[in-house]
């Protein structure tokens, strides 16, 4: 048998970690646009390795000032 090491967390555990309102994780998922979750029946996890991914994928590095 397999294990699973995910850690599925609440949303209130998940917006406290990215420093965001649970509001506006709901508002996120109902436009598609915030990080990837479970749903189990009416209760909604996230996974902490793709909270950890999707805050890696929305990282802006700053460009230089053109010398223009």
């Amino acid at each position: 048998m397999e294990t699973n090491d995910k850690r599925l967390i609440s949303t209130d555990e998940a917006a406290a970690l990215l420093g965001l309102s649970p509001r506006t994780l709901e508002a996120l998922r109902f436009r598609r646009e915030g990080p990837p979750y479970v749903k189990l029946g009416r209760a909604v996890r996230y996974d902490l390795g793709e909270l950890e991914d999707w805050i890696a994928s929305n990282r802006v590095e700053p460009t230089e000032a053109s010398d223009g």
